[in-house]
C-alpha cells in the first residue's frame, strides 16, 4: 500500500461539516454467512480497483464526492469500515481505494438484516449535511431474512430524499434482482445491477458506480 502523505491525511480525517459536496455514497457491502472469504476479497478488491479506474475517480474528485464503506450482515452488525472521506483530488481517490482493499472483515456467520443496514446508513448522512445528493449504493446476495423489512423502511427513505441502488449477485439465489426492485432500491433514477457470479462482480460495480456518480439514470441496466 502506497503511503499517505501528510496532506492526504487532512483531509481523510477534516471534519466533513466544513466542506461542501455534491454527493454523499455509502458503499454498503454484504459480509453474511453466505459469503466466504473468497468472495468477500472479491468485493473488497473490486470496489478498490473501480474506485481507481479514471473516469469514476474524475467523476468523484469533480463532485467533491464524500465516501464511506460499511459492512452489513444480521441485526446490530453494521459497522463503518471506511469513514466519510471528502474525495478532492486523485491522491485522495487513491488513498481511498488503498483502504478499501485493505479493509478487514468484521463478521462471517450472520444473516442478512438489509432494512436495518439500510437504516443505519441514513442516519450516517447526518454527519454530511452540505452533500446535495445521498446514495446509498448496496450490494447483496440474498435475501433479507432479519430484523425490520427494507420494504417498511425504503419509501420513508426515498421520501427524505435518499437514493437506494443496488449490485445484486444471484450466484446462489434466483429471482433476487426482482426482489431487491421492488423491496430495496428507491428514489429519482434508482437501479439494480445484477452479478451472476461473485467473479463478475468488479466488472458490475465499476458499471454501477459510474452510472451513479454521474447521474445517468436510464431506466435500463447496463450490459
Amino acid at each position: 500500500m502506497r503511503l499517505i502523505s501528510a496532506a492526504v491525511f487532512l483531509a481523510l480525517t477534516l471534519p466533513t461539516r466544513l466542506l461542501a459536496c455534491d454527493l454523499a455514497l455509502i458503499l454498503a457491502v454484504d459480509v453474511s454467512g453466505s459469503v466466504d472469504s473468497r468472495e468477500y476479497r472479491i468485493q473488497m478488491e473490486g470496489l478498490a480497483e473501480a474506485l481507481r479506474d479514471g473516469a469514476i475517480s474524475e467523476a468523484l474528485v469533480r463532485a467533491e464526492a464524500h465516501v464511506m464503506l460499511m459492512q452489513w450482515t444480521g441485526s446490530s452488525r453494521q459497522r463503518v469500515s471506511v469513514p466519510w472521506t471528502p474525495v478532492v483530488d486523485f491522491d485522495i481517490a487513491d488513498a481511498l481505494a488503498d483502504r478499501v482493499a485493505a479493509t478487514p472483515r468484521v463478521w462471517r456467520n450472520f444473516s442478512t438484516a438489509i432494512g436495518e443496514a439500510l437504516l443505519v446508513a441514513q442516519e450516517a448522512f447526518t454527519d454530511v449535511p452540505n452533500c446535495e445528493r445521498r446514495v446509498i449504493d448496496v450490494s447483496g446476495d440474498g435475501f433479507s431474512n432479519e430484523g425490520v423489512e427494507p420494504d417498511d423502511v425504503r419509501l420513508t427513505l426515498g421520501a427524505g430524499g435518499t437514493t437506494i441502488n443496488a449490485l445484486v449477485i444471484e450466484e446462489n439465489e434466483t429471482g433476487l434482482t426482482e426482489y431487491f426492485r421492488t423491496n430495496v432500491i428507491v428514489g429519482a433514477g434508482s437501479f439494480a445491477v445484477t452479478a451472476a457470479t461473485f467473479d463478475e462482480y468488479p466488472k458490475r460495480i465499476r458499471q454501477k458506480l459510474l452510472r451513479e456518480i454521474t447521474e445517468q439514470v436510464s431506466s435500463f441496466d447496463l450490459p
